[in-house]
């Protein structure tokens, strides 16, 4: 099942090409806002699932065209996201140490809306093309043989960056929770839609031009090993993200007017906008090119615009 938000938070099912309401069906779930109805029903899908089933067969659906889809999850307790959880193409001779950082529930924004670049001395902006997990239960203390249990779907998930920031210990929060820096969507997949996780490949274009192409299968810290050692320093709750990280060697900067589209196999595409009112440029070559280069710096310096070195 694949289950999305669209216009003023409609909750919807995704049906083919179109979306049907059924936010009649979940009506009685108690809420406050989206951000705990979509919490709510997936702490009690097991109840549910039949009827949204049964409403999404019967409605004709509204065209995907002529529906604006919402971030899918508006507001999680908790985003987590593992650092340096990919084997870069068999380039790191082995895993780095588990390791992870919160990201602000006010950085996401949903397909369609714009990541806006700060006015921060930052070296650069990227964006890390991502598979998320979405938490069906409270979890605490969880093992990785039982920790697919706690699994409730997948999800495109953006991570932004805006690398460089001073001082350098106190790198994680300057540079990931800045609000926008967490485009998610379109929708939720739920887990029995994707039959291995593990062999997904993730693709992110910027401008049309395929700029990350990867598999999950590099992933050196899998799903269940993640959600043990993330459970073991606080709880998950249900509707919360779990970002599994990405391979660094397609990397490049995002700028003013980028269109940027990610797709993880079997998640549907997120599109989403960039937006810098100081029009900062970098060269738009990745992490990679630089190192086929013998470029010593992995990240491209910035060209023109505020923060721009002097000419030397």
């Amino acid at each position: 099942m694949k289950i999305l938000f669209f216009d003023d938070f409609k909750l919807g099912i995704l049906k083919g090409d179109a979306v049907v309401d059924v936010s009649q069906v979940v009506r009685d779930i108690p809420h406050t806002g989206p951000h705990n109805l979509i919490s709510g029903l997936i702490e009690r899908f097991g109840d549910y699932r039949k009827r949204l089933e049964d409403a999404a067969a019967k409605g004709s659906g509204v065209p995907l065209a002529q529906v604006r889809i919402r971030p899918p999850l508006p507001k999680p307790v908790n985003i987590d996201c593992m650092a340096v959880n990919y084997m870069e193409d068999g380039t790191r001779k082995e895993p780095a140490p588990i390791n992870a950082f919160h990201k602000s529930p006010s950085s996401i924004i949903g397909p369609g809306d714009t990541m806006v670049l700060p006015d921060i001395p930052a070296t650069i902006f990227e964006g890390e093309a991502e598979m998320a997990v979405i938490i069906s239960k409270r979890a605490s203390h969880v093992k990785a043989a039982n920790a697919m249990d706690y699994v409730f779907g997948y999800m495109n998930f953006i991570d932004g960056s805006a690398r460089g920031v001073l001082p350098p210990g106190n790198v994680f929060y300057q540079m990931k929770s800045r609000d926008t820096f967490a485009p998610i969507g379109p929708w939720i997949v739920t887990k029995d839609e994707i039959a291995d996780p593990d062999k997904l490949q993730i693709r992110l274009w910027v401008n049309g031009t395929l700029m990350q192409n990867f598999n999950t299968s590099d992933m050196a810290h899998k799903i269940p090993r993640c959600i043990e050692w993330i459970t073991s320093i606080h709880a998950l709750e249900a509707g919360d993200i779990l970002a599994t990280g990405t391979n660094h060697r397609g990397l490049n900067p995002f700028m003013d007017g980028d269109k940027v589209e990610l797709e993880v196999e079997g998640l549907g595409r997120l599109r989403f906008d960039v937006r810098d009112d100081l029009k900062r440029t970098w060269a738009r070559e990745t992490r990679l090119q630089r190192q086929e280069k013998k470029m010593e710096v992995p990240t491209t310096p910035q060209l023109t615009g505020k923060y721009a070195p002097a000419p030397k």
